[in-house]
């Protein structure tokens, strides 16, 4: 093995005279900036001269008078070129060793989308019914690992019928619902989440149908929305609607006391104000919230027809609240159920409720995990989505995940 290490003005210079020295195989083994310009260290496989070769600095080459032409990548380069690190003080363009370094990558996202478009062939010839599925289950709008963990659960022999029986029952047991805990015992519930959500049209409701079905004496009502116009308004209009006691705190922070006042009710519905994630006073009222936590149930309520990757923010950013369970709201108004369904799966959320209308209180319904499945599928075919090859290529062409 030779080794030398090469100082010149430019990465091109350097690689060009690095070729000319060990030849076609030689491997880089790193680079580095300099004051002379840079410096990269190289290696090859030789037959005959010293087993180690050093250039001092001063042998640094000056600049040509023209720049010599560029040689293909796979010719310089054996192993990657570890790309210098930028130099806050120098200005100008980047440096050869980045441009090599963005063209390896390049060539890298090349060779694994020609794997992943072999590997999903290979999928769709050895096991069709499994590709199928999930091509249908992406049509639903399921997170790809979700798919994957349905899929892979797939025996072999399973015609298509059978296996999309199976799907939907693994994905109803895999959603997990909390049932009318509150119908008949009460409780006390703070109904949390972000703005326009429908927070105040779900509890009031709760409301109706606890008032229907024990009266509204033993019914509490608290408007704790001081920040939307006319909330608090809509809470006593309900109460004396429904002949309940309504309660205002005069700020979020007194809701610990004014919980204890309500000891003598049997439900307490509290309606908070609409968060915005990026609000100053969201972690305060969140802190409320948790310390309250062994007094109330938190009903993190959910918009169907908002994206997965909203939802998972959602979720996790109210996770100090410590929720009990979730209501699916504006069923009516989603294009796709297949991403609530990923991300209450994803955080073992319990779902009590969903919502799909604005009457009061029909449009509400307890959960129940195979219709909402079969919700979702119906949905699914009726708006027509449809996913490409190229889409099922970059979700599921990969070696590792193809069932064996």
């Amino acid at each position: 093995m030779r080794i030398v290490r090469q100082v010149a003005p430019t990465t091109r210079q350097a690689l060009r005279i690095i070729r000319e020295r060990l030849g076609e195989n030689a491997v880089i083994l790193s680079s580095r900036r300099t004051a002379q310009g840079v410096e990269i260290t190289a290696g090859a496989e030789v037959a005959a001269g010293p087993e180690f070769t050093e250039l001092a600095p001063e042998a640094a080459v000056a600049p040509a008078t023209a720049p010599a032409p560029r040689a293909p990548v796979a010719e310089l380069v054996v192993a990657p070129v570890a790309a210098p690190a930028p130099d806050p003080v120098m200005a100008g363009p980047p440096p050869a060793a980045d441009t090599v370094g963005q063209e390896l990558k390049t060539l890298r996202c090349m060779l694994e989308t020609q794997l992943a478009q072999l590997a999903w062939s290979d999928l769709t010839r050895r096991l069709p019914v499994h590709a199928e599925l999930l091509r249908e289950l992406s049509e639903m709008g399921l997170a790809r690992d979700l798919a994957e963990r349905v899929v892979q659960q797939l025996a072999e022999g399973v015609d298509l019928a059978q296996a999309r029986r199976f799907a939907f029952t693994a994905l109803a047991q895999y959603l997990q619902v909390a049932g009318e805990r509150w119908a008949e015992e009460g409780g006390r519930l703070a109904f949390i989440g972000t703005t326009g959500v429908g927070k105040t049209t779900s509890l009031a409701k709760i409301a109706v149908r606890w008032a229907l079905r024990h009266g509204g004496r033993g019914l509490a009502l608290v408007a704790a929305d001081s920040t939307r116009m006319g909330a608090t308004d809509e809470l006593r209009a309900l109460g004396q609607l429904l002949g309940s006691t309504v309660h205002v705190p005069e700020q979020f922070s007194d809701l610990p006391a004014l919980l204890a006042q309500l000891a003598h009710y049997r439900m307490v519905l509290i309606d908070t104000p609409g968060a915005s994630l990026r609000d100053a006073k969201f972690a305060s009222r969140l802190a409320v919230l948790a310390n309250c936590a062994s007094q109330l149930d938190c009903v993190l309520v959910l918009s169907a027809n908002t994206q997965a990757a909203a939802l998972e923010e959602v979720v996790r950013r109210f996770e100090p609240a410590h929720p009990k369970c979730a209501l699916l709201t504006k069923l009516d108004e989603a294009a796709s159920l297949g991403g609530s369904l990923s991300v209450l799966i994803r955080s073992q959320l319990r779902l009590c409720h969903v919502s799909d209308g604005q009457r009061v209180p029909e449009d509400l319904r307890p959960a129940r995990a195979l219709d909402l499945v079969s919700r979702a599928v119906a949905l699914a075919r009726d708006s027509g989505a449809s996913a490409d090859e190229d889409l099922l290529r970059r979700r599921f062409g990969k070696v590792s995940h193809a069932p064996a």
